[in-house]
Order: C-alpha cells, then sequence, then structure tokens
C-alpha cells in the first residue's frame, strides 16, 4: 500500500504543474488509463470471442431446432460446440476481473487515515472542492446538492448517467444483432447462467451510478474513467 501511495503521489507531482490542486485526481485518471492499456490486449481477446460466439449462432439455431425439447441434451451440446470450437462464453469477463485489484487498491488507500504508519497525506488531496477520500454523503452534508463538492458528483453523475446510456445502446444492438443471427433466439442463453447475465447486461453500466455514489472519490473517479474508456473500446472494437 505504501508503494502503491508513492507512486500516486509521483504522479501527482509530476502532474501538479497542469492541473495544480486537482494533480492527485488527474494522477488516478492517468493511472487508470495505464491500466486500461495493460488489459487492453484481454479486452481484443474478447471482441474476438464475441465475434466467434456471433459466428456460432447458426449452428446453434440448429442445435435449438434439433434438441429444442429436450433442455439438458441441448445445453449439453450447447456446450459441446463451444468446446470444439475453442469459443468460451465467459471469456468476455476476464478484462473486469483483471481490473478489481487496482480498483480495491485505491479504495482502500482513500479509505484508510494511515499509511505505513504515517499519516494518508493523500486525503487532502481534493477535485475542485471535494476530497478524494470523501463520499456523496460527505459532499451532501458540506454544501448540500448545490455546494462546491456537490456540483462535483453532480458532474460525474452526469458523465456516468451519458455514458451508461450509450453503453445500453451499444449492448442492446449487439444482442439484437446475436439474436437475428440465432434465427430469433439467443443460443447463449443456454449455456448455464448465460440466461440471467444476457438480461441484466444492458442495465450494467447504470450500476456505475451507484458505485459513484458509495465509494471515495478518488475511486469514483477510476470507475468513472474505467466505464468511460470500456464503452469507447467496445465502440471500437464491436464496430
Amino acid at each position: 500500500m505504501s508503494v502503491f501511495a508513492s507512486l500516486v503521489e509521483r504522479l501527482a507531482d509530476l502532474l501538479h504543474p497542469l492541473f495544480g490542486a486537482s494533480a492527485a485526481a488527474a494522477a488516478i485518471v492517468l493511472f487508470t488509463a495505464l491500466v486500461r492499456l495493460l488489459v487492453h490486449p484481454l479486452s481484443r481477446a474478447a471482441a474476438r470471442g464475441q465475434k466467434a460466439r456471433a459466428a456460432l449462432q447458426p449452428k446453434i439455431a440448429e442445435l435449438r431446432r434439433r434438441h429444442g425439447g429436450n433442455p439438458e441434451k441441448l445445453q449439453r451440446a450447447v456446450l459441446d460446440l463451444h468446446a470444439r470450437e475453442k469459443v468460451s462464453p465467459l471469456s468476455g469477463c476476464l478484462p473486469s476481473l483483471f481490473q478489481l485489484p487496482a480498483f480495491f487498491l485505491l479504495y482502500h488507500l482513500f479509505s484508510s487515515g494511515t499509511i505505513g504508519g504515517r499519516d494518508n497525506e493523500l486525503l487532502g488531496h481534493e477535485l475542485f472542492a471535494a476530497p478524494l477520500g470523501g463520499r456523496w454523503a460527505d459532499a451532501l452534508g458540506a454544501g448540500g446538492p448545490f455546494g462546491g463538492p456537490g456540483l462535483v458528483y453532480a458532474g460525474l453523475f452526469a458523465l456516468v448517467a451519458v455514458v451508461a446510456a450509450f453503453g445500453y445502446r451499444l449492448t442492446k444492438r449487439s444482442m439484437a444483432a446475436n439474436a437475428a443471427a440465432a434465427g430469433g433466439g439467443s443460443g447463449e442463453q443456454q449455456v448455464p447462467g448465460m440466461a440471467a447475465m444476457t438480461r441484466a447486461l444492458p442495465f450494467m453500466s447504470f450500476l456505475t451510478l451507484v458505485t459513484v455514489a458509495v465509494v471515495p472519490l478518488a475511486a469514483a473517479l477510476y470507475v468513472v474513467t474505467s466505464t468511460t474508456w470500456s464503452v469507447v473500446e467496445r465502440a471500437v472494437l464491436y464496430r
């Protein structure tokens, strides 16, 4: 944790001439971008997997016609098809899983009063008027929704809402294309657990609003930056 704190402080020092008092917030955005660059090869692999799964939809539609009256046999046949074609139905989850350690590091770093036996000086940094270690509830208590910290969160919520709406449209369009390729149904829903995941997928981006409201602002910046990156990345890779 001390090493990670030093990394954030060094990045903030480098960015201070450009961003002034908000340099630590800029450092977190830059750190998030570096993490996403490291994860990008996995995202590209996930995109290839998505396209491979889409290519399987006609074969899955045929399996549905042959085994539609036997759900268990259909499920086994779909799983066998994925195994033969070396296509994982869950490969798209890997980029998100590999980002979790960075998120939790930031969460704990800006939730701890001390780091390595010393006062956590990072808690004194702000994004405009909002402390990076504070939460939305703290911002409301420090001046209400139209105070300085409250307006910072209002801006973040507005950005997340726009990104989430765009992500929702991308996901629905992708699901509609897969359903059309499968002849009006979704073969992926025959994979165990995929039915519930598929129904919830278009709304996942909106959960970012809840996360931003309850975590320290530093961790919220990570989530907002990463979510925005994800949506732009999907628009490029899945076009």
